[in-house]
């Protein structure tokens, strides 16, 4: 596939941006919007309030929106692992389709391939800006790279694996990961050592990985710690194939999705006793806690809009899902807080509450980033991957 910006103005309904167009599900398209919200700065709003406040509900919200040092969970690790599942969701809605037309899985094979390389490149670049580096100042693992790859290799197996052997990738792949992480020994630490100094996987970035690592010794976009990535794409392919199904109403597909994702919440939690919950090394008991909150909150977005049919309140959120890859990027390369400021700082200014102030500055810079969405929305302008 290529990268592009694509224009139109037929009045057609726009298409989703992340992955290909897509058969429409409003819910997956504001579930999208709604994880990109927060990676776009709308986590910053508790932790302005926090700081100015005091408010001991800020203060909780404020550090659920903010990583564990090592193991543990909080609600800002959902945002990441969410965005791969949705990815996931909307392959048997697209990939799925072609093949019910006839489609070449040769040639269907050789997009995936090329979308998932080319995120690999925006990766790099998002890292590093546009101006060459010299390999060893270059970092090469990132988000959008472990979102290219997992997913790329989740659709692999959706295109060329039938049902039943997908799951069978599924448990496989969490397993062997576990496996490999507690048996196999690490030099100079031993087998089955999970600190970030000590663990097979930043054992083997540090081996493989080119240029340098996040955190010198270890990366959390590691290129190991991808292959239980591929887990939270497949979950997702699980849902966009129950939710393609004709056969079940749409009350009964949110209420059997739910308690999927419940069950694997529950699970994951049990397996953390011997396999913790690490988002740096993206366990597989990880895996199953963000995929079955993931599935819960599809469920739950899906019975509103899609079944109970309440979607006035969507229009905020699926701006934004559906230039998310485009919104990622341009935070790097567009000064957004210079619009925000332009606009707003001077009504900001006469406010003598340093609340309103630092509040009111977050909420004006999401606005300078929605308003540009926004334009793009109008012009039918989509960066499509």
């Amino acid at each position: 596939m290529q990268t592009h910006l694509t224009s139109s103005s037929a009045s057609v309904e726009p298409a989703v941006a992340q992955p290909a167009p897509v058969k429409r599900l409003l819910s997956l398209d504001t579930l999208r919007g709604f994880d990109m919200f927060w990676i776009m700065g709308g986590e910053e709003v508790f932790h302005a309030l926090a700081k100015t406040t005091g408010w001991a509900w800020a203060v909780l919200l404020a550090d659920q929106f903010t990583h564990p040092d090592w193991n543990g969970f909080r609600a800002y690790d959902l945002i990441f692992p969410l965005f791969l599942f949705m990815a996931g969701v909307s392959t048997p809605f697209s990939i799925g389709s072609r093949l019910d037309r006839g489609a070449d899985k040769a040639e269907i094979a050789r997009k995936v391939i090329s979308r998932g390389l080319i995120l690999v490149v925006l990766g790099i670049i998002y890292n590093n800006g546009l101006f060459t580096k010299a390999i060893h100042d270059m970092r090469f693992p990132s988000v959008l790279g472990r979102i290219g790859l997992a997913g790329m290799f989740a659709q692999l197996i959706y295109l060329y694996a039938r049902p039943r052997m997908q799951y069978i990738w599924f448990v496989g792949i969490l397993l062997g990961y576990w496996a490999a992480m507690k048996l196999i020994p690490v030099p100079g630490c031993g087998a089955g050592v999970l600190t970030m100094e000590c663990n097979l996987a930043s054992y083997i970035d540090r081996l493989l990985v080119p240029g340098h690592l996040y955190k010198t010794i270890h990366d959390p976009e590691g290129l190991f710690s991808t292959i239980p990535a591929i887990g939270n794409a497949l979950l997702g392919i699980f849902a966009g194939n129950y939710l393609r199904t004709q056969y079940k109403s749409g009350p009964k597909k949110a209420l059997q999705l739910l308690g999927a994702g419940l069950s694997l919440v529950a699970l994951g939690w049990l397996w953390n006793f011997v396999f913790p919950i690490n988002k740096n090394l993206w366990t597989s008991s990880f895996v199953l806690v963000t995929g079955g909150l993931s599935l819960s909150l599809l469920a739950l977005f899906y019975w509103v809009i899609d079944v109970k049919g309440i979607k006035g309140w969507t229009f905020f959120f699926t701006i934004i899902g559906m230039n998310s890859i485009l919104i990622y990027l341009a935070v790097e390369f567009i000064d957004f807080g210079y619009a925000a400021q332009f606009f707003f700082g001077g009504l900001l200014k006469l406010s003598h509450s340093e609340a309103v102030r630092e509040v009111g500055g977050v909420i004006a810079l999401l606005a300078a980033k929605w308003a540009f969405l926004y334009f793009l929305y109008k012009k039918k302008t989509f960066l499509r991957v």
